[in-house]
């Protein structure tokens, strides 16, 4: 590493790079607000009218949850514990499948705006409730975090002012957000995922050329041990192996793409469902090409520092500033360029961000307000406006709190698996299983309480992984050197504020961790999923047949699979001689929102209909 010279730092050419693209995200916001004028319902702001096109969404798919912490953690990740990360590409392979062919033509052939209007459609409105509720905590959480943890990790490699680079963030975000609506946010995360491609590869090609060229990287790699792909040891206290990571992370993404609103809403927001089933697909490529980068990166970061780790020679203060280190190392004589990795980063915040602030006005307005009242639709799509201003607000506000949070990143990053596991495992007990309770004046029964055993044991398990981190024995990052540190690099970094993002806190005295923090508390973090999941799928069917879950007539519309199937004991019912009926009315009613015929089985009942009608 010595002989690659000092470090450099941030010019203004690279603050002109970095400015432009926020100044172009807000423009698409502007834009979008200009031609809707005239147009202003609730369906145009959160749903683009159910008029959008495959390429476009699937960019927006790919980009709104690769965010920051995908761009700086992941290559950190794989520095530290080997290229096993890549795995995660056959899991991606699942998810989009399952999520195309079982989730999207449910979601889609209901007409649906909030995938938590499925809940009440199935369930009754207190499960829908529970489950907008459940979902807003989680994103505000997320969101809050996923905001700052770039701009103190940015904070200390380019100089920027911490709080100003969070206001901005969120402000830029929410202001086009608020503007704009959906077809803003999928064009401007559309836009945003070429600028995070084009920051990951300007720093794999310098760092190809500063290596001498990407076999010295691979033999770099191979005899530092980080090309170990392949490990099928089955014990699920390891942190990464192949199952933990095509099992786990199957779960876990589902939960993400096949369940939360930030995704459902892109592609349901598309004009037909070849085009939505298509948005999936592209999406996968475009996840693939992230990770492919996120992983090169990461071998090239061991290559260049391998004799001398920036880390543990206090040269930074968390993993996660080892790629804003690497660009201000390699690409300093290149004007912009470092301004381009930091726009890359922050273009996946934003990404992340406008997304999660879009749904969750989507989710408040279709599951709290609009069942509720009967406000005109232009009232609607301002109080969707307003919303996305407020919940951009309390997002910042959120990482105001998050600053004060010590190491967030990780229990960040359990979220969606300690949530999304029991709302996937409630899901999939409504899709799948006619017998989970659902008449109203029954109560709810096995779904409510499926939802809250899951629920309970997922946070259980993935607070208590917080309090007491697995033993090292479970979790070791692979060798790490400093034979070869010059001292004059680390002279010319300074270090501006206290961080541990993404990094686990030290454990405790080993004698003072009780015995199930070494078994229950140390389960792989992507397992927190399945737990959930498990949890409120057998919970929820054993305590609906105890309470004759098998004498209810569920509507076959809001079931997976066949619509003229016989009576079975858990996955088909015999649909009732007024579906028919209900289905011709549907199809001739003025408000359905699909321009397009549809098929018997594509449609609601009448009485959910009019529900939704009125």
């Amino acid at each position: 590493m010595g002989d690659l010279g000092e470090i450099g730092s941030f010019t203004p050419w690279d603050y002109v790079v970095f400015a432009a693209v926020l100044a172009i995200s807000a423009a698409i916001g502007i834009y979008y607000a200009v031609v809707g004028v005239g147009k202003e319902t609730s369906q145009e702001f959160l749903t683009g009218g159910r008029s959008m096109s495959a390429l476009p969404v699937s960019l927006s798919l790919t980009a709104s949850f690769m965010s920051a912490v995908t761009i700086l953690g992941t290559p950190a990740d794989v520095y530290r514990y080997g290229a096993m990360y890549s795995i995660f590409a056959i899991s991606y392979a699942f998810v989009v499948i399952i999520c195309a062919e079982i989730f999207l033509p449910l979601f889609y052939r209901l007409n649906i705006t909030s995938t938590y209007e499925y809940l009440e459609i199935r369930f009754n409105k207190f499960v829908r409730i529970l489950g907008t509720v459940i979902f807003i905590i989680e994103m505000v959480l997320y969101t809050g975090i996923v905001i700052y943890a770039p701009a103190l990790a940015l904070n200390q490699v380019s100089g920027f002012n911490l709080w100003g680079a969070m206001v901005a963030t969120g402000l830029v975000c929410t202001f086009y957000c608020a503007l704009g609506g959906i077809k803003a946010v999928i064009w401007t995360d559309a836009f945003q995922i070429f600028i995070m491609l084009a920051g990951f590869i300007s720093v794999i090609i310098r760092g190809v050329v500063v290596q001498g060229g990407i076999q010295k990287i691979i033999e770099d790699s191979y005899n530092g041990g980080r090309l170990n792909f392949w490990d099928f040891d089955p014990d699920p206290l390891r942190r990464h192996t192949f199952w933990t990571i095509v099992v786990g992370g199957t779960f876990l993404w589902t939960g993400i793409y096949g369940i939360n609103q930030s995704q459902v809403q892109r592609y349901i927001a598309c004009k037909s469902r070849f085009q939505a089933k298509l948005s999936l697909y592209l999406n996968l490529i475009g996840l693939w090409a992230i990770l492919a980068c996120a992983v090169l990166s990461g071998l090239i970061l061991y290559s260049v520092f391998k004799d001398c780790d920036p880390w543990t020679s206090k040269k930074i203060s968390a993993p996660d500033q080892l790629m804003p280190f690497l660009v201000l190392l390699i690409l300093k004589d290149y004007p912009g360029i470092p301004g381009l990795f930091v726009a890359c980063a922050y273009s996946g915040t934003l990404s992340t961000v406008s997304s999660s602030i879009n749904a969750l006005a989507a989710v408040t307005v279709e599951d709290l307000i609009k069942p509720y009242t009967n406000l005109s639709e232009k009232k609607l799509s301002w109080i969707s406006k307003g919303l996305s201003a407020g919940y951009g607000i309390l997002c910042i506000a959120m990482a105001a709190v998050a600053s004060y949070m010590g190491s967030v990143i990780q229990a960040a990053l359990s979220i969606f698996a300690m949530v999304g596991g029991p709302l996937l495992g409630l899901f999939s007990l409504g899709m799948f299983f006619p017998c989970a309770n659902s008449v109203p004046r029954e109560g709810p029964r096995g779904s409510i309480m499926g939802l809250l055993v899951g629920f309970s044991m997922s946070l259980w398990a993935g607070i208590g992984a917080q309090i007491y981190p697995p033993l090292p024995l479970k979790s070791r990052p692979l060798p790490l050197f400093t034979d070869g540190c010059n001292v004059t690099m680390e002279a010319n970094w300074t270090s501006t504020t206290e961080m541990t993002m993404l990094t686990t806190l030290m454990p405790p005295d080993v004698n003072d961790r009780p015995a199930i923090a070494d078994y229950w508390y140390s389960l792989s973090y992507l397992y927190f999923s399945i737990l959930g999941t498990l949890v409120t799928l057998i919970v929820g069917l054993v305590i609906s047949l105890l309470t004759g879950g098998l004498k209810q007539t569920v509507n076959s519309d809001n079931l997976f699979g066949r619509q003229d199937c016989s009576c079975d004991f858990f996955f088909c019912h015999k649909p009732k001689k007024t579906d028919k009926v209900e289905v011709l009315k549907w199809k001739s009613h003025p408000n359905s929102g699909l321009e397009n015929p549809v098929f018997v089985h594509d449609t609601l009942d009448l009485p959910e209909l009019n529900r939704k009608s009125n």
